[in-house]
């Protein structure tokens, strides 16, 4: 399938896999690229060197195109960039911050830049900064989310209006009937995260990963919006979050709780009492963990059975 965002990308498959913090190393970035999709380091929760690794091991697993997440508040952020590109990554995804800062330095290397948005306004905003695609993702995401808590069935069609460079839908998409849904609201592509959470390639633990296959409605909720909007799975850290913020607690406070390595320690250690555990809401239909490759075949093939369904319904109704 040739959409505008297959094309820039050089992939396949109009399906992309979130750059997330803990779970996307070059195995589930290789993986996911080798089946057409495009995968993506997150950087995010990467020493310099252990990203140069990351490249390196994803050079060698995949003549395909692969991209990495780069987080713009990241501490280290001039290494990052300085090896993204000494080692020639054909494409980045910035997120949190201001895509001006590096944008033109990183296309001047030669890499194709899109930028991470929760709304019209900061989306225009990136288009102007240069970036050649956006993500538009939805309150529903995991991990790091928007202040206007705008849902991703609302967003996509604000963003595809106000910009004229692609969009990228992400935020509650795990099979392809949400794939189908985006697409018809004028996304030229999805970023899928949750999903490939609970994939043997994600480096996330395994506690991590049956924690989000055993999730149920409503096992997730917007938290620490004083500091950062972050979407948590329900356990006794989320629950400690919830209560300080009943009490008015404030951004010291939050950040005291906190602390340092607590998605490290969740996602990546798996201590499922004390750790931030940041996944989607979609993780109440996502019921086991698979190969990303088969994530991504189940993706396109439900894709296209939805679209032969919704043509059917055309057909028999018109």
């Amino acid at each position: 399938m040739k959409t505008r965002v297959t094309n820039l990308l050089g992939i396949k498959l109009p399906i992309i896999q979130a750059g997330m913090i803990w779970c996307s190393g070059w195995e589930l970035a290789s993986a996911v690229s080798n089946a057409g999709g495009l995968g993506i380091i997150g950087a995010g929760s990467m020493y310099p060197e252990i990203l140069v690794q990351h490249i390196e091991s994803c050079q060698k697993a995949t003549d395909a195109p692969f991209a990495v997440n780069l987080p713009l508040l990241y501490p280290a952020i001039e290494q990052h960039i300085e090896s993204i590109i000494r080692l020639k990554v054909p494409i980045v995804f910035t997120s949190a911050g201001n895509p001006k800062t590096w944008t033109p330095a990183l296309k001047a290397a030669g890499i194709t830049v899109v930028h991470v948005v929760s709304s019209a306004k900061f989306a225009k905003k990136a288009e102007a900064a240069g970036v050649d695609a956006i993500v538009a993702e939805g309150f529903e995401a995991g991990g790091h989310n928007g202040r206007e808590e705008t849902t991703t069935l609302c967003l996509i069609p604000a963003v595809v209006d106000a910009v004229n460079i692609p969009v990228i839908a992400a935020g509650g998409i795990a099979d392809g009937r949400a794939m189908l849904a985006a697409m018809s609201l004028g996304a030229q592509a999805v970023q899928v995260g949750s999903r490939f959470v609970a994939s043997n390639e994600s480096s996330a633990h395994l506690n991590f990963k049956n924690a989000v296959v055993q999730a149920k409605e409503g096992a997730t909720h917007l938290g620490l919006k004083k500091l950062v909007p972050v979407r948590l799975l329900d356990n006794p850290f989320a629950q400690q979050v919830r209560a300080l913020e009943l009490e008015g607690a404030d951004a010291n406070q939050l950040g005291t709780l906190l602390g340092h390595g607590r998605s490290k320690k969740g996602m990546f250690q798996g201590n499922l009492e004390e750790g931030e555990l940041e996944i989607g809401q979609i993780s109440a239909i996502i019921d086991e963990i698979l190969p990303a490759k088969e994530i991504v075949e189940n993706l396109w093939a439900e894709f296209k059975n939805a679209r032969k369904q919704i043509l059917s319904w055309h057909v028999l109704n018109s």
